[in-house]
């Protein structure tokens, strides 16, 4: 049996004029589940069937990941789009309102998703991704500009690609086993998931194509001013051994 089969369902659906695929299980609210990068739906897989006892929980591929629909275009992939995907999914999905849950990428578009839409969220549920404001402002101290190397090195053409690509992949399982505390979590069969869904002919482009335009989207310092209270009930969840983004970005 595939380790991508389970209780949950497979389905596509067209959102905001692309196709996007996304599996569920459960019925009743909404729990509308983004994932982070290099990933797609499958890092859900132990919270679906948790919470499918009492939500309709749907694990989404963004756009550019899996089994989703992948724009060429570098602007495909700047926050307002995905933003206006999540809004398509749930009036697709016939809601009005969701709890959203995202990890990392999946998490900053679910901020994003908060202030443009706050009242589609019944309640905002983020992890390790900080607020967008304290993340524009505490990517410029030492430590994190050391962390997050990979962002700048994501904005070169070609090379990005190249990288990801190499010997079968090996940066794909890296950054889950690398940065793994308990370097058991993954499997070899979930290694296998996660470079098989990067290996889908154009993914790994569409997943850089998201840190090509981060200087032009969440860490823009012309949008400062739109990141004020949020009257959303939020949730950060943190695991303070991230390789990626340093503890202090939760403080304040």
């Amino acid at each position: 049996m595939s380790v991508l089969t389970g209780t949950w369902t497979s389905n596509f659906i067209i959102a905001n004029s692309i196709k996007l695929h996304y599996v569920t299980q459960g019925s009743g609210k909404l729990i509308l589940m983004l994932h982070g990068f290099p990933e797609f739906w499958y890092s859900w897989r132990h919270q679906i069937p948790e919470f499918a006892s009492h939500y309709k929980v749907v694990a989404l591929d963004m756009r550019g990941y899996n089994d989703s629909d992948k724009p060429r275009e570098v602007s495909a992939y700047r926050p307002e789009a995905v933003i206006a995907d999540i809004k398509a999914v749930i009036e697709a999905l016939d809601y009005e309102q969701c709890i959203l849950v995202g990890h990392d990428w999946g998490g900053a578009i679910a901020w994003g998703f908060a202030y443009a839409y706050p009242e589609m969220v019944e309640k905002l549920i983020v992890l390790n991704i900080p607020h967008p404001a304290k993340f524009k402002d505490g990517l410029w101290n030492l430590e994190q500009l050391q962390k997050s190397w990979y962002i700048f090195f994501f904005q070169l053409p070609i090379l990005p690609e190249l990288f990801l690509q190499a010997d079968d992949y090996r940066a794909i399982a890296a950054a889950f086993i690398d940065m793994a505390i308990d370097k058991s979590t993954f499997s070899s069969e979930d290694l296998e998931a996660y470079k098989d869904a990067a290996a889908r002919r154009g993914a790994l482009t569409a997943m850089v194509n998201y840190y090509r335009n981060i200087f032009q989207g969440l860490l823009d310092p012309n949008r400062a001013e739109e990141w004020g209270l949020l009257r959303v009930p939020t949730l950060m969840i943190w695991g303070e051994d991230d390789q990626a983004l340093c503890r202090e970005l939760t403080y304040g």
